[in-house]
């Protein structure tokens, strides 16, 4: 799976704050949260490390985008996975180019050089890490 990743040595609260803070450094916000381990625990009585899914959106791509094509929307928010593995937090981020090479040539070609900007913002917001 093509994803930008990072690992920090941080308690993952510690972790989830410098990660909104790198993207909202980018023009990115948190639309969408979802606790993957209580939800599994909730709904199946799994115990799993924390794992939570962000779902991340820069407003002004995200117009551009459906602009370009109103069904991109099913690619939409990028997702942002944070995963406890022991003493260390993994961080994936969604690579827009990648998640955007699925979709058509013709759509593509609308969407100019949007999935390379995305994904240049992204990966700086994970360097700052």
């Amino acid at each position: 799976m093509t994803a930008l990743r990072k690992t920090l040595k941080l308690p993952l609260a510690e972790a989830r704050a410098r990660v909104e803070a790198g993207l909202r450094e980018e023009g990115f916000g948190i639309l969408t949260e979802i606790d993957v381990a209580a939800t599994l625990k909730a709904r199946l009585g799994l115990e799993r490390p924390p794992y939570l899914i962000l779902g991340a959106c820069n407003p002004s791509l995200a117009a551009k985008a459906l602009e370009a094509e109103p069904d991109i929307g099913l690619l939409l928010p990028c997702n942002v996975v944070l995963r406890q593995e022991g003493e260390e937090v993994e961080i994936l981020i969604q690579d827009p180019e990648a998640a955007f090479a699925l979709l058509p040539e013709g759509v593509r070609a609308k969407l100019g050089t949007l999935p390379q900007e995305a994904r240049e913002r992204l990966a700086r917001a994970l360097a700052r890490l």
